[in-house]
């Protein structure tokens, strides 16, 4: 941090504020301190009633060309389920209904913090969009692992094919 958002002070000093327990960024001029928090990223699993799974090929970085679920940055003021509705229709051109919080995974390595609901697929004319190259549905018999884009829609496809869509974890991935 060069500047205070503050005032505009460029004397900016990496302190703990009293009555703290981390370091923050803090203004020497105003005493504003700045919170530097995770990003939150949320998504859909999206399924149907012949056991599949839609995935994204990603046309972006990271991982361009790699598949995913259709998730992204939570935007303020949205929910997490209204953040991965609008990603899901963002990336797939798709509407998903019985949406549930499904998978919580903690990322410090990275400052992320992934919730990924599951949800039904409500219509057959999704698509790529700027997103996303290619968006497919795939038996669960023919996910394409080696392929995935992220270890956090790994562990969520395989939350999935292991307790099905009633289930729900809470994990943190260190490396």
């Amino acid at each position: 941090m060069n500047f205070c958002s503050k005032c505009g002070s460029a004397r900016i000093e990496k302190k703990i504020p009293e009555g703290d327990t981390l370091p923050r960024y803090v203004c020497q001029d105003c005493g504003e301190i700045h919170y530097s928090n995770p990003n939150v990223v949320t998504g859909v699993l999206p399924i149907n009633d012949a056991n599949e799974i839609l995935l994204c090929r990603r046309s972006i970085e990271p991982r361009s060309g790699f598949w995913t679920l259709p998730a992204g940055f939570l935007e303020n003021g949205e929910s997490i389920e209204q953040g991965a509705l609008r990603e899901t229709r963002e990336e797939a051109k798709l509407e998903v209904n019985n949406v549930k919080l499904f998978t919580v995974i903690s990322v410090p390595k990275i400052n992320q913090v992934y919730s990924f609901f599951i949800g039904e697929i409500a219509n057959t004319d999704f698509g790529p969009t700027p997103e996303s190259s290619e968006v497919k549905l795939f038996h669960v018999d023919n996910i394409p692992w080696d392929k995935l884009a992220f270890r956090t829609v790994k562990l969520t496809i395989e939350q999935y094919l292991e307790h099905g869509r009633n289930s729900f974890f809470n994990r943190v991935l260190d490396n």
